[in-house]
């Protein structure tokens, strides 16, 4: 395989694909499906909440060879140069006996109506090639992206412990044994130079360094940046949006790092949730605890914490937690780079402190003091993989006699964008840290926020919550017993 400056080359499965010619809004899920006639692969929500069109990305990582499961629908052809794609269709053997995660689906009788069944089986087979001895707690989590509504999770769950034991090298598989190959294969494909695709009236580029990247902005401030395409995904999908110029980053070394030093954490804005999960929940476990409940296993290994910041959505699950931490966004263009407070990076609605040509290049997060107090609160409708009604982070200093020394209240989901509670704060802060104090100070709540009421809570619901996860975060960190704020809604 050689590489061009104008084609995107990728393996599927055990075929070579070159493409010369390709939109930038192309799906996954729809060259599968339509050009290659891969139909195990299957479209249910077309947004990446659903499972049913699950695939295996593998991608060089430290010399190494990392596979993810994806969400086809809503990851886009363009963002797949050097990368290694399975679909289903490839697990069995060519004589046609079933892989030992298949053949486990059927003796566990863990499919019913089937159409879920191909995104189960790669999501199983996902966590079957990267972990030897996996828990029901890693099955289950490996599981939260994917949806059933007739068979139930336990015949699947019961699949997945079933097969545990038989491992890779002892089974046929069609990775284990071609990995070497594989990653020679996509080694030479790698590019440092920038990849651009002209097709119709639309444009897509691949850069290969984050200068190049600086310089393709120069030229099109207006191109749209895409990481993980978890959220521009379904500007395509569902909104059927076309975009023009589209820039993909997700496969740009230059943004994949995670620097851990004496003062805190510096992550590269292309790093997924997936791969910052253990660094952060070493440093800031609550952070670490919520990040597993961020979209499922497949959001997680496409959407990146950068690019959470970056979109400035105001119910992005990351921003409360870096606000109340004090992280700082690091952004870069052609003309240089320049780092801002990340509080101060969220302007208004759709506007964030980014400059035309500017791409946020990464993230520090400094160590959270020996003695404060931290804690996250996701509230949602389902508990995983569901996008907040609202997100929560807390963090206080203690004085010696239990005096409130500081305090930072964040949310998302309250407002056009990740932010503080100024009113809250000062009405805790210099205060004793007591029940009394946590419930005059609930009052403020409406003076710093005025949300929305929309399908996924009332104004009502989110300021009551707002308040009483106040009181939920008193309750952990003295011991106290509460009572909680009750409210009743009339029609």
């Amino acid at each position: 395989m050689t590489q061009s400056a104008g084609s995107i080359r990728f393996i599927l499965n055990d075929r070579e694909i070159a493409l010369t010619s390709l939109s930038p809004t192309a799906t996954l899920l729809d060259f599968l499906r339509l050009e290659k006639r891969l139909t195990g692969t299957k479209e249910g929500c077309a947004e990446g909440d659903c499972g049913a069109c699950t695939v295996l990305v593998g991608r060089l990582s430290g010399g190494q060879l990392v596979y993810e499961s994806v969400n086809a629908c809503i990851r886009f052809t363009g963002s797949l140069n050097a990368t290694h794609v399975v679909t289903v269709e490839h697990l069995a053997a060519k004589d046609g006996m079933l892989h030992p995660v298949q053949q486990a689906m059927v003796d566990y009788h863990g499919s019913q109506c089937g159409f879920c069944t191909p995104g189960f089986v790669m999501s199983l087979y996902g966590l079957w090639l990267s972990n030897d001895n996996p828990g029901r707690a890693d099955i289950e989590k490996a599981l939260q992206g994917n949806l059933c509504r007739c068979t139930g999770y336990e015949p699947i769950v019961k699949a997945a412990e079933a097969v545990a034991t038989a491992r890779p090298d002892a089974v046929f598989d069609p990775i284990v044994k071609v990995r070497k190959e594989i990653i020679a294969k996509l080694t030479a494909v790698r590019s440092t130079q920038t990849i651009r695709i002209d097709s119709d009236d639309a444009t897509l580029m691949v850069p290969g360094t984050a200068a190049d990247l600086a310089d393709a902005l120069a030229d099109h401030p207006q191109a749209t940046i895409v990481a993980g395409s978890t959220d521009v995904g379904l500007w395509v999908t569902k909104q059927m949006r076309a975009l023009n110029p589209v820039i993909f980053i997700n496969g740009l070394e230059d943004l994949q790092f995670i620097r851990e030093t004496e003062d805190g954490i510096l992550i590269g804005a292309g790093v997924s949730y997936s791969t910052a999960f253990v660094a952060i929940s070493a440093r800031y476990p609550a952070f670490g605890r919520m990040l597993d409940r961020l979209g499922g296993e497949q959001v997680r290994n496409m959407g990146t914490i950068g690019g959470n910041v970056a979109n400035g959505s105001p119910i992005g699950d990351t921003p409360p937690p870096l606000i109340a931490l004090g992280a700082s966004v690091n952004l870069r263009s052609k003309a240089g780079q320049r780092t801002v407070p990340i509080e101060a990076y969220f302007i208004e609605y759709g506007r964030q402190d980014r400059k035309p040509g500017e791409f946020v290049e990464s993230i520090f997060v400094p160590n959270l003091p020996k003695d404060d107090h931290f804690a996250v609160y996701k509230i949602s409708k389902r508990r995983d993989e569901d996008i907040s009604a609202l997100c929560g982070a807390f963090r206080i200093a203690l004085d010696s006699d239990n005096t409130v020394r500081s305090a930072i209240v964040a949310f998302g989901g309250m407002a056009g964008t990740p932010k503080r509670a100024s009113h809250v704060e000062a009405a805790l802060i210099g205060k004793p840290w007591t029940e009394e104090t946590v419930k005059a100070a609930q009052a403020a709540f409406n003076l710093d926020y005025q949300p929305l009421t929309d399908w996924r809570a009332t104004a009502a619901y989110r300021i009551l919550t707002a308040k009483n996860l106040l009181l939920r975060f008193l309750l952990e960190t003295s011991g106290q017993k509460v009572e909680l704020v009750r409210f009743e809604v009339t029609a």
